[in-house]
């Protein structure tokens, strides 16, 4: 196949379906180093999109074809279900390679994707003192800082002057990490002493000592600190890297900004999606995996449903005698419901931004009371008035209007104090408080009208 595509353009962030169609003809073709060549001239990340962008059949394609000429890179920027598949598809070589280029957290996450006896398979291939640093990643917790961190770092002790840590640096090579930004001091036992920025070691003369430069950490991380709060803590002080130590206040690795860019995506679709009840669906995803992910949810559902049924049966009578209240139900739950989401939807954003612990938690709760309440005497009055000209009926006006601000106020507090309930009791708000407050509010908006309506119009 002739060269006569160019990458796309990663100014405009988008593939060139004219380079994505000859990308698809390379694999048809099997033009193993015309795929190998233009891959490796790409971005990392824009080269996965192009390979992700492809039929997912011709992706599996091209990844077999490519096997160990698939620069790591690239594989480390597939979304997750891709990378998994990829590497199941490389041969062990091709992997143990991979693992031998990344750095320590990408190879960890390679590590990860991995069936446990292939994974100790693969590993005997590697030198010894990188087959035991990667043991040790994976010895920690899934989704802690442990396992996101890299083990390359650069570590001199605070009797050394600037001249010799550039020297130092120097020397590593291709041992030097890819991308740092801070010189870490420490003590003969490895403890962290202070660190030293690397603009701010290029300012100084070479026989300056750092220990008149160095600072203290801004952060230390925990190897068990859940990667939750260690984006937080990058979020909170705005941070590019920051160590990670071991129970014994020994340092064994750094976290740098871009794993936790991923995280923080990661993290907020996640929470996104739970409120919905759904998991990411990919594009390698079957319709049986995507079925097994939602139907439980569904089937939730479903039982809180026939919950509201069975109050609705309570008052059958009343909605036999006057029409009109089968017609208003289902504004009061509409509007209701949407009020208990809006709710939740705040509270469970402010949860996992660390903006409702103490004092904060009692004014969002007043807060949202407040605006309940405000709100639901507008559209109270708004649909009573909707009501009253539309069936010319000054009491069913009324009892709308009375059962709309108790569902807006009912709604407020549960889209506020069931997410809190649930963080307090150690459950995840994001996934569990959707469930609970839709159903509370169809409750409340069904019980509060229909029962109105059977004391006042009946």
């Amino acid at each position: 196949m002739t060269d006569t595509s160019a990458p796309p353009s990663a100014e405009q962030g988008k593939i060139d379906p004219v380079f994505l169609s000859d990308l698809a003809d390379a694999v048809d073709e099997r033009d193993i180093r015309w795929l190998a060549r233009t891959l490796k001239r790409m971005h990392p990340a824009d080269a996965a999109d192009a390979l992700e962008a492809l039929n997912y059949d011709t992706f599996e394609e091209a990844v077999e074809l490519l096997g160990g000429e698939l620069p790591p890179e690239i594989l480390i920027e597939l979304r997750d279900s891709y990378r998994e598949d990829a590497v199941d598809m490389l041969p062990d070589q091709a992997v143990a390679q991979a693992l031998d280029e990344l750095d320590s957290d990408d190879a960890t996450t390679i590590l990860e994707d991995l069936e446990d006896d292939r994974r100790e398979r693969i590993l005997e291939d590697l030198a010894p003192v990188d087959r035991a640093e990667l043991e040790r990643s994976l010895g920690y917790a899934e989704e802690t800082a442990g396992r996101l961190m890299q083990t390359e770092f650069v570590a001199v002790p605070e009797f050394w002057t600037v001249g010799q840590t550039i020297d130092h640096a120097r020397a590593l090579g291709t041992e030097l990490p890819e991308v740092f930004h801070e010189i870490y001091v420490i003590d003969p036992a490895h403890r962290l002493l202070g660190i030293v920025p690397l603009a701010n070691l290029l300012r100084h003369p070479r026989s300056t000592p750092l220990e008149d430069i160095m600072s203290e950490p801004t952060m230390t991380l925990d190897t068990s600190t859940d990667q939750e709060d260690v984006a937080y803590q990058f979020q909170k002080y705005s941070l590019a890297s920051a160590p990670v130590t071991d129970t014994a206040g020994r340092l064994v690795g750094m976290i740098t900004v871009d794993d936790m860019v991923d995280v923080m995506q990661s993290e907020h679709s996640e929470d996104l999606l739970a409120l919905s009840n759904v998991s990411s669906a990919d594009a390698s995803d079957t319709v049986f995996e995507t079925v097994k992910a939602r139907l439980p949810w569904l089937a939730i559902n479903l039982f809180t449903a026939f919950i509201a049924s069975a109050i609705i049966s309570m008052f059958e009578g009343a909605i036999e005698e006057v029409v009109a209240l089968a017609i208003l139900m289902p504004v009061v739950a509409a509007l209701g419901g949407n009020a208990g989401s809006q709710g939740l939807a705040v509270a469970v954003r402010a949860i996992a931004s660390r903006q409702l612990d103490g004092a904060s938690a009692r004014r969002a709760v007043l807060r949202e009371f407040m605006a309940a309440a405000f709100n639901g005497l507008l559209i109270g009055v708004g649909v009573g008035v909707i009501a009253l000209f539309w069936f010319g009926d000054t009491r069913l006006g009324l009892v709308i209007a009375l059962a709309m601000f108790g569902t807006f106020l009912w709604a407020g507090l549960s889209g506020i104090l069931v997410p809190l309930g649930l963080k307090r009791l150690g459950a995840d708000p994001a996934v569990a408080s959707s469930v609970f407050v839709l159903t509370l509010t169809d409750v409340m908006a069904f019980f509060s009208f229909l029962g109105l309506a059977t004391i006042v119009l009946l």
